[in-house]
């Protein structure tokens, strides 16, 4: 990926109810990717997002597209 650190969040909207991953915004600019995780296991697998697609994704999100109810 990089030598670059990441600086994991996790999003406001999360609770603390454990359910969450974080992200790390930080290397959009200088990588063009945002690396996303479980946040309970924090030093688990690190999945590598293109910024296109986790930009339309949370899109999608926020249209309720993945609503199931």
């Amino acid at each position: 990926m990089t030598t670059e650190t990441p600086r994991w969040f996790t999003s406001s909207y999360s609770n603390n109810g454990g359910d969450c991953v974080e992200v790390a915004a930080d290397l959009v600019a200088s990588c063009g990717v945002v690396p996303v995780r479980d946040s309970k296991v924090a030093g688990g697998p690190v999945l590598t997002v293109p910024v296109e697609v986790f930009t339309a994704f949370v899109g999608g999100v926020r249209a309720g597209e993945f609503d199931t109810v």
